[in-house]
């Protein structure tokens, strides 16, 4: 059994869904170029982990790539339909006794390629970028692709699917050789940001302004969603940084659902009017307080 793709994610070839899947988020924010601006080296390693989870984190595909059927690109291995390799390993029965097939035909039918007889090949893959908005990766959505021969397809990008993660469209690839089948188009998505909203596996993260009045008294603001606009409870005293959590309202996938995680964030005015800097003025004198102590108790500790 080949491990290739098992030591490209770090991991054995016993590992769990669960692990594999750790393992790729783990490298994914090591490796990915938004993180690593210019890094060659980090951008060609990001895309070889993004191919190997492509077929570990299937498990039908992993299966195949297992058994031999598929190589580390998803690509079909041939089979030898007579029972053995074509490597000069045969596996006994009435051909028991020559070293490669291709002998064996060879001197039955006499020179030519291998004896005449030619092995029936998949054609190869053929790989493609496809950018899509943040918006269409987290809920899902229905694009168009120009191949290399020109024609346009329709691809459905699933939900909650990720920078680096391929989508495969079967027997778009290059012409398969004697008979074979068709590769497939192997399409590589990349993410665009969000001006507002960014995202941890199924969790979405924003950070929402609020004025100082909204957090000293608490009261009740508007939040952006995937899904629209929602209110959220700002407790009495809060300082800014303080996160709030908003159940299921993150990115679906299958039945898992993250949050939505709100970073409260106090702005004052552009412009501080007088009775503010008065009422300020008389707060630092008559009810000041030093939000640093915990800070200074800790650099004595």
């Amino acid at each position: 059994m080949n491990d290739t793709l098992y030591k490209t994610l770090g991991v054995s070839k016993s590992a769990t869904q669960s692990d594999i899947k750790k393992a790729f988020r783990k490298l994914m924010k090591a490796l990915h170029p938004d993180l690593n601006p210019g890094d060659a080296a980090k951008e060609a390693k990001f895309k070889k982990v993004s191919a190997a989870n492509d077929i570990l984190s299937d498990p039908d595909k992993r299966a195949l790539y297992d058994r031999g059927e598929i190589d580390e690109n998803g690509a079909e291995v041939a089979q030898n339909p007579f029972g053995g390799g074509f490597q000069g390993q045969p596996r006994g029965g009435p051909n028991q006794g020559y070293g490669d097939m291709g002998d064996m035909f060879s001197q039955m039918f006499g020179g030519g390629q291998r004896g005449g007889f030619q092995q029936a090949a998949k054609g190869q893959d053929q790989r493609y970028n496809m950018t899509v908005s943040f918006t269409e990766a987290a809920l899902g959505d229905d694009k168009q692709i120009h191949l290399a021969d020109g024609s346009a397809v329709n691809v459905r990008v699933p939900k909650a699917i990720e920078s680096g993660q391929s989508i495969r469209l079967k027997g778009k690839g290059h012409p398969g050789q004697n008979g074979g089948p068709a590769g497939d188009a192997l399409i590589e998505i990349k993410v665009a940001a969000h001006p507002v909203f960014s995202r941890d596996g199924l969790d979405i993260e924003v950070t929402l302004p609020i004025t100082l009045y909204e957090a000293t008294l608490g009261g009740k603001v508007e939040v952006p969603t995937l899904h629209g606009a929602v209110g959220l409870k700002v407790p009495a005293g809060t300082s800014s940084g303080k996160v709030l959590r908003l159940k299921g309202r993150g990115v679906e996938k299958g039945r898992m659902k993250g949050d939505q995680l709100v970073r409260l964030q106090i702005h004052l005015p552009e412009k501080v009017d007088a009775k503010l800097e008065a009422f300020m003025k008389d707060m630092q004198k008559n009810a000041s307080y030093d939000p640093r102590q915990k800070l200074k108790a800790g650099t004595r500790a």
